[in-house]
């Protein structure tokens, strides 16, 4: 299947999420309700239900996480080399520097899932599960001066850090999940990725951004075009092969999270650029993540 086809049903979520928000006029409530059952409840039973079933190569697993740690830190110097090349202000920068590095999770389940099915899901819930901390603490450190307090607290009570390191946990142990557990975590998984997909399509805005365009091209291109091509090269050099080496570097080419706007909100930062910022990363992704999976499966 060429990566076209094999992108398609996922970027028609997307956009369909996007026209049912307009169509259907639901609400925010309705909407940020969804994507509360979503994080809360149905992405963590997939990455626990995954990781918990599927064997897992944890000597493999660690040059895994080293690939995904390194494409975070680079995404985030790359990103600091914004500040003297474009005139914004402070709350601005920091607000849209975090665009360089965050990833959308559930573009990258529903695409692992696509190309190595469960085992594709679990090498890509090690990499989402253990770079929430990291990335949080990045975004957050350049938003830090305006008073975000218990971050620690919050990121214990992360539910997709709790899930990975759960799931972890259980299959590390050698334990197995009973046929009625086992259909619970499959279902809530089946469901993840669907509204998952609607989700992110619902949260598009490309209204906002008011003419400073330089930035937000060079942020999109960071995320979309060098991290990617650095994970390219260095999942090879740490010797990652297979399932690994294709969720290293699909990892580094998924489009910015929406959890960025979030943060960019609660902390008084620039909302409106950051939404713009995530829309126009999400649209451009459609292209430049047909071309990285076009590579990766030798397909066109």
């Amino acid at each position: 299947m060429s990566a076209v086809l094999l992108l398609l049903p996922d970027f028609a979520l997307i956009l369909l999420g996007s026209l049912l928000r307009r169509w259907l006029h639901l609400g925010d409530h309705f909407w940020s309700g969804l994507e509360k059952l979503i994080y809360f409840v149905l992405f963590p039973g997939l990455l626990f239900g995954t990781l918990a079933r599927t064997r897992i190569d944890f000597a493999a697993a660690a040059p895994l996480a080293g690939s995904g740690l390194a494409v975070l830190l680079t995404g985030a110097l790359i990103g600091l080399l914004a500040k003297p090349l474009f005139r914004q202000r402070p709350i601005v920068f920091a607000s849209q520097f975090q665009c360089a590095f965050r990833y959308n999770s559930y573009i990258g389940l529903a695409v692992a899932a696509k190309l190595h099915g469960a085992e594709g899901v679990a090498a890509m819930g090690i990499l989402v599960g253990t770079m929430v901390p990291v990335a949080n603490l990045l975004a957050v450190g350049m938003l830090a001066r305006h008073g975000e307090t218990g971050l620690l607290r919050e990121l214990a009570r992360n539910p997709l850090i709790i899930a990975t390191l759960s799931g972890l946990a259980f299959n590390a142990a050698g334990f197995t999940l009973p046929a009625v557990p086992l259909q619970f975590f499959a279902r809530l998984g089946e469901a993840s990725i669907a509204l998952g997909l609607l989700s992110v399509g619902a949260a598009l805005r490309l209204r906002g951004q008011g003419g400073a365009h330089g930035p937000a091209i060079y942020f999109t291109a960071v995320k979309l075009l060098a991290l990617p091509a650095l994970a390219w090269w260095l999942a090879r050099a740490l010797g990652l092969s297979g399932v690994y080496y294709d969720s290293a570097v699909l990892f580094a080419a998924l489009p910015t999270a929406t959890s960025a706007y979030i943060l960019a909100v609660r902390m008084g930062g620039d909302g409106p650029g950051v939404a713009w910022l995530v829309s126009a990363s999400t649209l451009a992704a459609m292209l430049t993540l047909t071309f990285w999976i076009g590579l990766l499966t030798g397909t066109g």
